[in-house]
C-alpha cells in the first residue's frame, strides 16, 4: 500500500512559478510510475505529466508542454512538478498518482492517489 501526499499548492500570479511535491510512504513507490493529474471545478480530471520509476521517460499533456517539468528522487520517495509561466487556466486541484499504467494519461490505470493540492493562478 502506497500513501501519497501532495504539497506546494498556492495562490500565484500569472507568469509565476511553483513546484509541487508528491511524497510517498509505504509500498514500492520507487518502482512505480507516477503521474500528475489536475481537476478544475466542473471539469474532468485531466492528465498533466508522468514519469517512469527509473526516471528515464517522461510525458506531458499538451496544455503544459514546455512549461512544466516532472522529476523524481527515489532516495527521498518524492516526485516533483515544476510549473512555470503559469496561466489562470492552470488553476485546479493537482493530484499525484502511482501505479503501473499502460497508458499514462488514463487515470483509471493508476492504483494509488493523493488527496490533492490546490493551485490558483490569478490574472
Amino acid at each position: 500500500q502506497v500513501q501519497l501526499v501532495e504539497t506546494g499548492g498556492a495562490l500565484v500570479q500569472a507568469g509565476g512559478s511553483l513546484t509541487l511535491s508528491c511524497a510517498a510512504s509505504g509500498g514500492t513507490f520507487s518502482t512505480s510510475h507516477v503521474g500528475w493529474f489536475r481537476q478544475a471545478p466542473g471539469k474532468e480530471r485531466e492528465f498533466v505529466s508522468a514519469i517512469t520509476w527509473s526516471d528515464t521517460r517522461t510525458a506531458y499533456g499538451d496544455p503544459v508542454k514546455g512549461r512544466f517539468t516532472i522529476s523524481r528522487n527515489n532516495a527521498k520517495n518524492t516526485v516533483y512538478l515544476q510549473m512555470s509561466s503559469l496561466k489562470p487556466e492552470d488553476t485546479a486541484v493537482y493530484y499525484c498518482a502511482a501505479g503501473y499504467p499502460i497508458q499514462w494519461d488514463r487515470r483509471n490505470e493508476y492504483t494509488y492517489w493523493g488527496q490533492g493540492t490546490q493551485v490558483t493562478v490569478s490574472s
